[in-house]
């Protein structure tokens, strides 16, 4: 028997917005499926007039894709921010913003709806929990005779930074500051002075090739290229494009397992350089599989959890293996089920980043404004 997808026969119109350092994507979003085309935009970050505008131009145009009767305008926004109050921050990539602008209650006048603004990584993860790899593992295991359950993911995005978000039994876990998820501030493995963000994010590829293959800075291809020298399909230094993406692994890795030991569930990796993950997920997993010495000089391992790459076909495999045994309860007869093993999966996001995003931020809009 097939069960409903949360929101799956939800007839409300929610408009979404995935906000990027150089484009806005609007679309709108009706019992999880986009109900319009959608519309691009460039940002115009360093105007504010002009960018306010791009919003306000973006969101009409795809009401009026959509049809007047919308519900909610949900969507992410890069931090840091106020996102219960709707206040933007000082934005890096969008230098407009500094000094802090009301863009949600802008946005509440201008369309006589509630809007709801969150992180990107905070939705990504949110999406992924109720429609992507949460319940695709869930499904597999139960088609695998398994009784085992997952009901918490951490959702981590690798692209221009390092962004985090964290699912808690079905629940996006926002934190009581709007801050839960920010992994980008763990310390980074290798360098303790910087966040993890500098070792994994587009400039920390490029800045690891460009010092192992003799180049300026400046002079580092994009990640993609980079890729394609690791894999042999274009010239240049492989490997050094090979230990910018296993370094990467490596530092994403520690900043997960430190992740783990207190949220304990599945995690999902999206963002631009996901399409890189053979390059580096082995490193990741790896890290989680590590082991930490104690004072006496003895080791344990890095967590109490055994890390699975579910999109290694070997893994996965071993991932589902059902391990319970019976263990016979004292002074009884009587046997109980016991599985000792306890296991994580990393997967590749199954959904597409923005569209996890969209799906998440179309759920937490819903679940914010109650039954229909």
């Amino acid at each position: 028997m097939t069960t409903a997808k949360p929101f799956e026969n939800d007839p409300r119109v929610v408009l979404t917005l995935d906000a990027g350092g150089t484009s806005f994507r609007f679309t709108a979003i009706a019992g999880n499926r986009e109900v319009a085309p959608g519309v691009t935009l460039a940002t115009r970050g360093d105007d504010l007039a002009a960018c306010l505008a791009q919003i306000v131009e973006g969101f009409s145009r795809v009401r009026e894709q959509a049809g007047d009767a919308i519900a909610a305008l949900s969507f992410a926004f890069p931090g840091p921010a106020d996102y219960a109050a709707g206040v933007i921050g000082d934005l890096g990539n969008l230098p407009a913003f500094r000094g802090g602008v009301a863009l949600g209650p802008m946005l509440e006048e201008r369309f006589g709806v509630p809007v709801f603004i969150n992180n990107d990584g905070d939705l990504f993860a949110y999406g992924e929990a109720l429609h992507g790899l949460l319940p695709e593992v869930n499904q597999l295991l139960a088609h695998s005779g398994s009784s085992k359950r997952y009901r918490n993911l951490l959702g981590v995005t690798l692209g221009t930074g390092f962004g985090g978000g964290i699912v808690r039994d079905g629940e996006l876990f926002v934190g009581d500051n709007g801050a839960a998820g920010e992994i980008w501030l763990e310390r980074h493995k290798l360098e303790h002075g910087s966040p993890a963000e500098e070792g994994v994010s587009i400039r920390a590829v490029r800045g690891v090739y460009a010092r192992r293959a003799g180049l300026a800075p400046d002079e580092a291809p994009e990640p993609s290229e980079i890729a394609a020298i690791a894999r042999g399909k274009a010239s240049g230094d492989g490997p050094a494009a090979r230990e910018a993406f296993r370094r990467l692994g490596e530092v994403a890795g520690d900043a997960i397992a430190n992740a783990l030991t207190l949220i304990d569930g599945l995690v999902v990796v999206g963002g631009g350089l996901a399409g890189a993950a053979e390059l580096f997920l082995p490193a990741l997993v790896g890290e989680l599989n590590g082991a930490l010495e104690l004072a006496a000089g003895a080791r344990v391992p890095r967590l109490e959890l055994s890390a699975f790459n579910l999109d290694d076909a070997k893994d996965r495999e071993r991932f589902l293996a059902d391990r319970v045994r019976e263990v016979v309860v004292p002074g009884s007869s009587r046997k109980v089920p016991h599985e000792p093993d306890k296991r994580t999966g990393v997967g590749l996001s199954r959904l597409g980043t923005s569209r996890a995003v969209s799906l998440g931020a179309y759920a937490w809009a819903l679940r914010r404004l109650g039954a229909s």
